[in-house]
């Protein structure tokens, strides 16, 4: 029967046809002609595929012995070697292999022969649990050889299963198809000849003949084929997700068929090609892996159990830790710690019920196992997110419970200028309809009822609005976290529902009205640059990208009390370098100084770029591409030869086409501390928005580790500390409490670190893109 065709493979019903063939680009030479029957045929392939064994045995005894050895898993012993050790052995021996997966078939034509056996399994697998025997007293594989004739024999050995492993892979994924289909398969009659589909119909099933035949018919050529029982049709609108190419019509009545609907059908086909594997319990798949097995999906416990089973104690297992690190990084949205700490200490009594064998010591040296391997895992999920664990009272205690000796003693509160926002009461500045303010000590992730009860004024006619530079958005009042909805420039005002009309921005909400070109003469591009990159990355490190980048990712609502507030303070200073540079230059109206100043602004872009500080690089380069500065064209014309190659040049990283490539390049090549273009990065992150959390109920885990991804980047930006100025003393840290201290240019000189600094903390902008195009034209006609 002729199954389906796919652009990696075709199957056929018959194998053994002696003509040279080839399967993804692997060839093998015919056998001798006069071997015509086929029993003699396999018989002279069984003779060498077991000359071959020997061959393969006799290397690995000789050179590898620890390969195959006593083994124990779930307290049985066993003489054998894993499946993943025979691969990796064979990938050393084999210069030749270009996949995991070849060198399995390989190992796949010594498990279809009998000489390599596991005792349940038919399919040769590439995983560390999975322990096979060769059967060398059956078939005499114990031989010796000198070693030159040791190693030729090794390599006709090799060769030879090189040349057998793609049939034999082949043959393994029929298998595992024909099973998937019998699970799916559905028995479809038509009493009456008619039309089973009509060309241009939505492809939904695939089908296989059973009894009967049909016409195939095409829209310009008529009758194109006629096929009869054992043939299938309806597959290449499913492949192709294309409407239906062909009118399939039945040639006689009391027609059968077996159909495959197109959802089974695309889920069998991903599988074999993915080479996956699925778990199922009581009729329902819980754990879905892929060919290397890393986790595709599964419920979250059975997520945890597997995870648990691939710790090694014994080694740093660096796959495994970091398929453990998406796990903990990502559980919040799948697994909330409500749901994680029960099923880590459900671990306990579910492994000791399992235990039907073995002395009482090897049930305790079993169970003594698995709490090193979670007590592992958890020290894991404590060195990811060290204090922010104190804060969640059920992990809290769960450790002080289960594991009795101090977690958090080698974390300390960092010491830093920019101390991270958390949940606890922050200063709001809230104004009434006269712009008079009222303040208030409220948590940062107040909701708009919170604050209306603080203020007295919940249940009325009082609604609380936010305000910008260009107009104003009325809360709505089940809205959490006011504190960081708050954008650049806008502020909060509460008033009467009739009063909402007549409120007016406050008058530094406008931004400034004269620029500070005159300060920014006084300043070097290196200085200004440094200081824009000390400030960022104390920004950049006060977020918690554990937390912060997932809730802000998947949505903050969904998650009771979280805090993104930090990321979000980071993301808001973008914004703000972005307009301050267009501000500067939009308020400088000296044709000459104005010149100057957009030389200096694409210098401090160039120093930017040095000290790999990327967010604010962006920052001012798109500054510098605001429609308000680009049609400054006698401003671009003072600007040096040399300056402007060296402004296109930036302007190359910016490029968007091929998913931001230049970008990417320009990162791979980087080395932390650097600090990352924030907002693309988060831009980059959103693929949730076309991947489900959940696929047939299972979680989707393989978006969970693209997300956990983004984290371990900016994990790894920032695991170096950038080098200190020198210069910088104690006297920058009366500016740490924000825009309301005041400096003196009398009392310190205008090129000093503090003063620079104090500068850099507290830039004033225009974000009104009209008002800001108006004063383009005022020093521009």
């Amino acid at each position: 029967m002729h199954l389906f065709r796919s652009h990696n493979y075709q199957v056929f019903p018959d194998r053994c046809s002696v003509e040279k063939q080839t399967i993804r680009g692997i060839s093998w030479t015919p056998l001798p002609e006069a071997l015509d029957s086929k029993d003699t045929m396999k018989q002279f392939l069984s003779d060498r595929v077991v000359k071959a064994a020997r061959s393969v045995y006799s290397v690995v005894i000789e050179r590898n012995p620890g390969l195959i050895r006593d083994r124990k898993y779930h307290l049985k012993t066993h003489q054998c070697c894993s499946g993943k050790d025979l691969v990796d052995w064979l990938m050393t021996q084999n210069e030749g292999l270009q996949s995991r997966s070849q060198a399995v078939g390989m190992w796949q034509v010594l498990v279809d022969e009998g000489i390599l056996l596991h005792k349940h399994e038919l399919n040769f697998l590439d995983k560390d649990t999975q322990f096979y025997r060769f059967q060398d007293s059956q078939f005499g594989l114990n031989h010796t050889t000198n070693e030159k004739d040791s190693e030729d024999e090794l390599q006709e050995a090799l060769s030879l299963l090189s040349q057998l492993g793609p049939d034999a892979l082949l043959t393994m994924i029929l298998r595992k198809v024909r099973k998937e289909l019998a699970a799916v398969l559905v028995f479809e009659s038509h009493a009456k000849a008619g039309t089973v589909f009509s060309q241009g119909d939505k492809g939904t099933s695939w089908y296989i003949i059973w009894k009967g035949s049909v016409n195939v018919i095409t829209h310009g050529k008529g009758l194109v084929t006629t096929l009869h029982e054992g043939e299938d049709f309806g597959q290449l609108a499913l492949l192709n997700d294309a409407p239906r190419a062909a009118t399939i019509i039945l040639r006689e009545d009391n027609c059968h068929f077996l159909r495959v609907d197109k959802q089974d059908f695309i889920r069998i086909l991903k599988d074999v090609e993915a080479n996956t594997v699925r778990l199922e319990e009581h009729g329902k798949t819980v754990l879905v892996l892929e060919k290397s097995y890393t986790v595709m999906s599964g419920t979250p416990e059975k997520i945890l159990e597997h995870l648990l089973e691939t710790i090694k104690l014994d080694a740093n297992g660096n796959d495994a830790i970091s398929c453990v690190s998406d796990f903990l990084l990502t559980h919040k949205v799948f697994m909330p710690s409500s749901q994680l700490c029960p099923a880590l200490q459900h671990q306990y009594p579910a492994y000791q019920a399992e235990l039907a064998e073995g002395s009482e010591q090897e049930k305790t040296a079993y169970v003594l196992n698995i709490k090193q391997k979670v007590v592992k895992l958890v020290g894991q999920w404590v060195a990811l997110f060290g204090l922010l664990l104190k804060e969640d009272p059920i992990v809290l205690d769960f450790l002080e419970q289960n594991h009795q000796f101090d977690w958090f003693s080698n974390f300390e509160e960092p010491v830093g200028r920019i101390q991270p926002i958390r949940a606890h009461d922050k200063l709001y500045e809230i104004y009434r309809p006269d712009n008079k303010p009222l303040t208030l000590m409220l948590p940062v992730n107040t909701s708009v009822q919170d604050v209306m009860s603080a203020i007295g004024k919940a249940g009325g006619d009082h609604v609380l609005v936010k305000m910008n530079s260009t107009g104003r958005a009325q809360l709505k009042l089940d809205a959490t976290a006011v504190y960081t909805a708050l954008g650049l420039n806008e502020r909060l005002f509460i008033c009467t529902s009739s009063q909402v009309e007549q409120l007016t921005p406050l008058k530094e909400q406008q931004g400034p009205e004269r620029g500070t070109t005159d300060i920014l003469e006084q300043m070097s591009s290196k200085d200004v640059a440094s200081e824009l990159t000390n400030y960022d990355f104390e920004l950049f490190t006060a977020m918690h990208e554990q937390v912060e980048l997932v809730y802000y990712i998947f949505g903050r609502h969904k998650f009771p009390g979280a805090i993104t507030a930090n990321l979000e303070r980071f993301v808001r200073r973008f914004n703000e370098v972005q307009y301050w540079v267009v501000t500067e230059l939009c308020l400088c109206e000296d044709l000459v100084k104005r010149a100057i100043l957009l030389k200096k602004f694409i210098k401090i872009a160039s120093r930017l770029k040095e000290q790999k500080n990327l967010n604010s690089f962006f920052a001012v380069m798109f500054g510098l591409s605001n429609s308000a500065i680009l049609r400054l064209y006698k401003t671009w014309e003072r600007i040096p030869s040399k300056t402007k190659r060296i402004y296109c040049a930036h302007e190359r990283l910016m490029d968007p086409s091929r998913n931001h490539r230049a970008y990417r390049l320009a990162v791979a090549k980087l080395s932390p501390p650097y600090i990352p273009f924030m907002p693309l990065l988060l831009k980059m992150t959103f693929i949730h928005e076309g991947n489900a959390n959940y696929i047939d109920k299972l979680v989707n885990f393989e978006k969970m580790r693209m997300l956990a991804k983004t984290v371990k980047i900016v994990r790894g930006c920032r695991s170096q500390p950038y080098p200190s100025s020198p210069q910088r003393g104690l006297a920058d840290r009366m500016f740490l409490e924000g825009p309301a201290t005041r400096i003196s240019t009398h009392t310190l000189s205008l090129r000093s670190p503090t003063n620079i600094r104090h500068y850099i903390q507290n830039l004033k902008v225009i974000d009104n893109q009209r008002k800001l195009t108006q004063l383009s034209r005022t020093i521009e006609c």
